[in-house]
């Protein structure tokens, strides 16, 4: 992880533990009228739109990533048989300047998903310079060898990787942010999934599928939003998952076409998607569901001009165990005269 930048903007200034700090008018004040938002994974793409959407819903944004300045190496390739270190388009600098395009405050919190003190030490920073915590964006996730590899050629340790990032990182991020929430009585926490944790590739990983640690570690993602709901609806957390399906980033465009991954929807889809769900009364419907997002923005129109989802042509067969037992069951409820279960 690099140094941060010392010439972001005027009022951004770098700490000699090379930590960001907003030093703006305000930056450090505790106002019970702030909002505050936290999205992970956002030097680009998705997290990258999470933050600007938030920013035009009112909230002051802290993003963190591994990336803080352009043009940054790390090894970004998806597979074992190459080395890629190029530098991906986007930083959380360019983020933060995206959220003050807005007219709210950005404050960059760099950290690694993998380092679960870094995370630690991370939103600790924002609760020293704004008070709290009121909205947890759960978009980053492991990116590197692995994710598009078979599985005996996917060392444990890679599969742990993945399993670090994807899941233990947000349990962790998670039981950061909740207390403040709870003793306020509000908070929402989103985590950008998958379809790939309820479905499997029916084409192996090199061969227009993906790799296994990718697809077990989102299905663990998966159940998060639900348990969330069941343990502290009551006290006014609000939790969601977000399936993006494709869509086209920088790294997508970059990485992803030797696999056979290409196109995908705008990313301001997902921020359309979030800005709705921190925004309308309308969407606690969905409080410990998942809301697959590109369908939900088309329905609601939230993004004018966009014609809506392609149908998804990759080979893929969706896990359907939930339905066919929930139809076995009051089958026989049925036989029995009992009331069905209602979803």
């Amino acid at each position: 992880m690099g140094p941060g930048p010392a010439n972001v903007d005027a009022d951004v200034k770098e700490s000699t533990s090379g930590a960001i700090h907003d030093r703006r008018p305000g930056g450090e004040g505790m106002s019970t009228d702030r909002r505050v938002a936290v999205v992970t994974g956002a030097s680009r793409g998705i997290g990258k739109v999470c933050a600007q959407w938030l920013a035009r819903a009112g909230y002051d944004v802290a993003i963190t990533a591994r990336t803080v300045n352009e043009g940054e190496e790390r090894e970004h390739s998806s597979t074992l048989k190459k080395s890629n270190t190029k530098p991906l388009p986007g930083s959380l600098s360019a983020t933060a300047a995206l959220v003050e395009a807005e007219g709210r405050q950005a404050l960059m919190v760099p950290a690694d998903l993998t380092d679960f003190a870094s995370l630690g030490a991370a939103m600790a920073r924002v609760e020293e310079r704004w008070g709290r915590i009121d909205v947890l964006v759960n978009n980053g996730r492991y990116i590197g060898p692995g994710h598009m590899d078979r599985m005996l050629d996917t060392p444990i340790d890679l599969l742990d990787k993945q399993i670090q990032a994807n899941v233990l990182a947000i349990i962790v991020l998670c039981k950061l942010v909740l207390p403040g929430m709870i003793a306020r009585g509000d908070g929402t926490i989103i985590n950008i999934t998958s379809g790939s944790g309820y479905s499997d590739p029916m084409k192996p990983a090199g061969d227009g599928g993906w790799g296994m640690g990718y697809g077990i570690s989102k299905a663990a993602m998966q159940r998060i939003a639900g348990f969330l709901h069941v343990e502290h609806g009551n006290q006014g957390i609000k939790a969601y998952n977000v399936q993006p399906n494709l869509i086209a980033t920088e790294r997508i465009a970059a990485d992803m076409a030797e696999f056979g991954v290409v196109g995908g929807a705008p990313a301001d889809v997902i921020g359309a998607v979030v800005h709705w769900l921190v925004t309308s009364p309308d969407a606690e419907q969905w409080n410990g569901r998942n809301l697959e997002a590109q369908y939900l923005c088309h329905e609601l129109k939230l993004l004018p001009g966009w014609d809506g989802p392609e149908p998804n042509a990759a080979p893929i067969r969706y896990d359907l165990s939930g339905a066919e037992m929930l139809r076995l069951e009051n089958s026989r409820r049925a036989e029995l005269g009992m009331a069905p279960i209602e979803q």
